[in-house]
Formats: structure tokens, C-alpha cells, sequence
């Protein structure tokens, strides 16, 4: 049977009621001939005398404007619809745990108003309860998947960029090595006082401090002690000037000082008397020349 949507003296919508109920109300005059009335589904407001199906039944009846007080027993809406719609959009913030729940309570809901013959409302409710919660639950494992694959993507991009930032750090501190050198009869600074010694050259401490560098100090690289104040041209150009070390501000020394584990993935950074910077694999290290 079809269900009605009817419009109250207080111009409020009721319904949808089924036909019986209907008819019932039109026997309690309750609505009148004049009541305006639509059929669920349709758009188009008619006087209730304008349908064939109760007009015999109204037919000469002037009752009073239908009211919210007269119509007393108004549609509830559904707590599961609203649950449904609570419990879906929570899944947002819940990965998705609330959702299932959510989605079972909304096709409840549906189902509930659909047969409670007009005392139950909120099927709108219920239905974006149901769509929001399917949604999520598809989605959220698609996302979480994808997530799996790209963090180990962005963790090595990470690695990548610290090494590159690493390099260009040691190419300035080489080159403020060099200038210096030039201030000074071409010898290398004093060992013990390189990093005060190139500070001014270099700029900015910043270059100091090696970006994927676990410790705080203030310096992450150390100076080949070797290199001691010595007369650049009687250096061998392929010699070790500054690599990578948690020594610390004026560290200085050898391989001893070289990091037990390698900052960016699996490489060293090291800088040599020429001026040029190279990023060597562990097993390269032992190739390295100290002594100029």
C-alpha cells in the first residue's frame, strides 16, 4: 500500500503514513478535504479530496486545520540511524574500528523505518550512516597498504637528502680548510684548533653539524691529525682532510675516529686534501690514505 506525507494546520510535514492510518484519520477528522497531502515519492502537493481514494471519504468535511497537538503521535527518529552516522564518521578518528559497527546498525535502521509504518523516521540517517561506514572500511585498508609501501620509500628519500646535505657540508668546510690555507703560507690549520681555526671561513657553524648525526655536539666531523699544520703542497691530494666523527667541536685523528655506524645508509662522507668529497661504502673505508 502507499504511504502519504500530509502538511498540519502548524504547516509541518507528517509521514510518511501508510493509507490505513490514513483513512483512520479522516474518520477522527483529524484532516479535512482541504489538508494538503503528497504521496511518498512524489514531489506534487494535492488536497487530500483531490486523491480518488478518500474521496468519498471527505466529502463535505470541514473539520479543523490538522495540528501538531491533534497529531500527537509524530514519527520518531530512529536512535540506530543516528548511531549509525555517529559510529561511521567516528571511524575517522578510530581507523575504521567504529565503522563496522556503524554499517550494521545503519542497514538495521533502514530496514526498521522502512517497516515501522510511519512511526519511525531517519532513513536518511541510516543510509549516510551505511554509505560513510562502507566507505571507510574499504578505504582505510587501501591507505594503510599504501602507507606500507611508501615509509620505507620516504625513509630512504630522508637518507638520501641527509647524505647530499652531509657532502655539501663537507665541500664548504674543505673549502674553508683551503682559504685558510691561503691566509697562511698554504699550511693546513693546527689540528688541535681547526674548527676555531676555519670558523670565520666557513660562514656559518651550521655546516658543523652533519643533519642525520644522533648526538647534539656541536661538531660531527673530525680533522686528520696528520695534516697538522703542514705545507699543503707537500700533501698528497687523494689524503683524508675531514670525514665524518662524533668527536666533537676541534675533534681530531684517524680511522679511529671514524662512526662504528655509517649515518647514511650504509656510507661514509669523507673529504680529501684536493678539495673533493666522496660518500664510501663501509668496505671502502680501509683504502682510505692518512698519511700524506
Amino acid at each position: 500500500m502507499a504511504n502519504y506525507i500530509i502538511i498540519g494546520g502548524d504547516q509541518k510535514e507528517y509521514g510518511p503514513i501508510p493509507e490505513a492510518q490514513l483513512r483512520q484519520w479522516i474518520a477522527d477528522r483529524r484532516v479535512d478535504a482541504r489538508s494538503k497531502v503528497r504521496s511518498e515519492g512524489e514531489t506534487g502537493w494535492k488536497c487530500l479530496s483531490d486523491f480518488p481514494e478518500f474521496g468519498d471519504l471527505v466529502k463535505n468535511s470541514i473539520p479543523p486545520p490538522l495540528s501538531a497537538a491533534v497529531l500527537a503521535k509524530n514519527p520518531k527518529t530512529s536512535g540506530l540511524a543516528i548511531a549509525s552516522l555517529v559510529l561511521g564518521i567516528s571511524g575517522l578518528v578510530t581507523c575504521g574500528l567504529t565503522s563496522l559497527v556503524g554499517l550494521i546498525l545503519g542497514l538495521v535502521a533502514m530496514g526498521k523505518v522502512k517497516n515501522s509504518g510511519g512511526k519511525l523516521s531517519g532513513h536518511g540517517l541510516a543510509l549516510a550512516g551505511t554509505i560513510v561506514s562502507g566507505v571507510l572500511l574499504v578505504l582505510i585498508p587501501v591507505f594503510a597498504v599504501l602507507g606500507g609501501m611508501l615509509l620505507p620509500a620516504l625513509a630512504a628519500a630522508k637518507q638520501k637528502a641527509q647524505a647530499i646535505n652531509c657532502v655539501n657540508n663537507e665541500k664548504q668546510l674543505a673549502l674553508a680548510v683551503k682559504i685558510y690555507s691561503g691566509d697562511h703560507t698554504n699550511h693546513f690549520p693546527p689540528a688541535g684548533t681547526w674548527s676555531d681555526a676555519i670558523k670565520t671561513y666557513a660562514g656559518s657553524e651550521k655546516i658543523f653539524h652533519c643533519p642525520a648525526a644522533p648526538s647534539s655536539n656541536r661538531c660531527d666531523y673530525a680533522f686528520n691529525a696528520k695534516l697538522d699544520g703542514l705545507d699543503s703542497a707537500n700533501v698528497n691530494p687523494g689524503t683524508v682532510l675531514i670525514f665524518e666523527a662524533a668527536g666533537g667541536w676541534n675533534a681530531n685523528g684517524g680511522s679511529e675516529l671514524l662512526p662504528d655506524r655509517p649515518r647514511h645508509r650504509r656510507v661514509v662522507v669523507v673529504a680529501f686534501a684536493d678539495g673533493s668529497v666522496h660518500q664510501l661504502k663501509e668496505s671502502e673505508l680501509g683504502t682510505l690514505r692518512w698519511d700524506p
